[in-house]
């Protein structure tokens, strides 16, 4: 089956401000889906074998059930968009009886300074950023040369077999995920990283990308 890439919305403004009323509204049902749904912890706790210290950003968190995984190992920060998110992550973080700094902001404005931290970690929402290109190069900007990009997200199957590529287009069609060739993203901007499925039948990806040490940010 065909690989039929998303393109990048036009009003990149007015689809971040319907994304955040969506999450906003269903805030408090994607806590618990997130903390109770095996197959969901299943895939996004791929992620935490793969993160280095000492210094971690956790980049749209959503409520921090993965971030409550990690967070007892490294000094912890978190980025979201979504005012009702932070607050609900703040709140598990502490009811877990650990620290971390979160705070509300974009993608694409990260308030740190460039080369900050060694590991940024990134799941299921990559497909969820109007300007992939701008959100991945803020994303490297913070990071130490060779330091890791973790993302989990959703790409269609290398072997292009019909239930995963079916289930891509789902999340394309039906969710509004913005499908994109992360693998060509990475070798973009300056990344050496492997791409690895992990499931959905080759439909969820990830990706452990390192930062090579080139001077791309102005």
């Amino acid at each position: 089956m065909t690989r039929r890439y998303s393109t990048e919305p036009e009003d990149k403004r007015a689809f971040t401000e319907k994304y955040d009323r969506v999450w906003t509204r269903a805030a408090r049902a994607y806590d618990v889906i997130v903390k109770t749904l095996p197959l969901w912890k299943s895939w996004i706790g791929k992620a935490v074998p793969e993160i280095r210290g000492p210094r971690v950003l956790d980049v749209s968190f959503g409520t921090g059930y993965l971030l409550t995984r990690y967070a007892q190992k490294f000094e912890v920060c978190g980025i979201d968009y979504n005012a009702r998110m932070v607050r609900t992550a703040q709140r598990n973080v502490r009811e877990a009886g650990l620290r971390a700094e979160l705070q509300r902001a974009s993608v694409e404005a990260i308030p740190y300074q460039r080369e900050t931290f060694d590991t940024v970690v990134n799941t299921m929402a990559f497909s969820g950023y109007p300007d992939g290109k701008a959100a991945m190069s803020e994303m490297r900007r913070v990071l130490k040369a060779g330091g890791r990009l973790v993302m989990i997200d959703v790409d269609y199957p290398s072997d292009g077999n019909r239930t995963g590529t079916f289930m891509t287009n789902l999340w394309k069609n039906q969710l509004g995920a913005i499908i994109r060739d992360v693998d060509s993203l990475f070798l973009e901007l300056g990344f050496e990283h492997t791409d690895r499925e992990i499931g959905g039948f080759g439909s969820i990806h990830l990706y452990v990308a390192e930062k090579l040490g080139l001077s791309l940010e102005r």
